[in-house]
């Protein structure tokens, strides 16, 4: 049989995919080296293009490494968090602990991909561009979360004495990207993880835990 001929990409395409390899180029060195150490030229030769051409796609380190976030939480669908398929099961779910554990799975997946990056730019909060890109990503962080509260006290309450910024406050530090780094350091399995979180939330949110 004649093989089939593949069609040759598109100049959007070539585009998209170079855009790709730069970004995962942009996260590799971040993390190797840090925000600082790392060069633009470095990354430009790990991604194997002219630095001019990452500058002219991205324009500067902090715009970088802002697309490194949004490229990380936006997934391979490129939809954001509120947009994804766990976060309508989150919101959707018939108990408190349903809808906890649907929230960890998926943000799990998200933490899998940006807490690397999180945690390069959190080391660099002295530079205030990255200071404003950490704070752009917490701001969105806790829109979404915050949601995610709402539906937890308005659907199965919260825990006595627990007001719904507090509550707010707590989920997004256990589920944030320092808790993620340090368990799966210390080998914990994405399986083990997520069940421990889910069960800490739980008893830290919800006013009957065990539903």
């Amino acid at each position: 049989m004649t093989p089939v001929k593949s069609s040759p990409l598109t100049r959007r395409q070539k585009a998209a995919a170079t855009r790709e390899r730069m970004l995962q180029a942009a996260i590799e060195v971040f993390a190797e080296r840090g925000y600082v150490g790392a060069r633009m030229a470095d990354i430009a030769t790990r991604a194997g293009v002219a630095v001019q051409t990452l500058y002219f796609t991205f324009h500067t380190k902090p715009e970088l490494l802002q697309a490194c976030y949004d490229y990380a939480v936006l997934g391979p669908d490129r939809l954001p968090p509120p947009e994804q398929p766990f976060f309508a099961a989150t919101l959707t779910a018939r108990s408190g602990r349903s809808s906890l554990r649907a929230f960890v799975a998926g943000n799990a997946e998200i933490l899998a991909r940006v807490a690397t990056t999180d945690e390069v730019a959190k080391a660099a909060l002295h530079e205030p561009e990255v200071a404003s890109v950490v704070e752009r990503s917490e701001d969105l962080r806790r829109l979404g979360y915050g949601q995610v509260v709402a539906t937890l006290a308005e659907r199965f309450s919260l825990r006595s004495g627990l007001d719904a910024e507090t509550a707010t406050d707590l989920l997004l530090m256990y589920a944030g990207s320092a808790t993620y780094l340090t368990l799966t350091r210390y080998g914990w399995s994405r399986e083990r993880y997520e069940a421990w979180l889910t069960d800490t939330l739980a008893r830290q949110l919800l006013a009957r835990p065990g539903r």
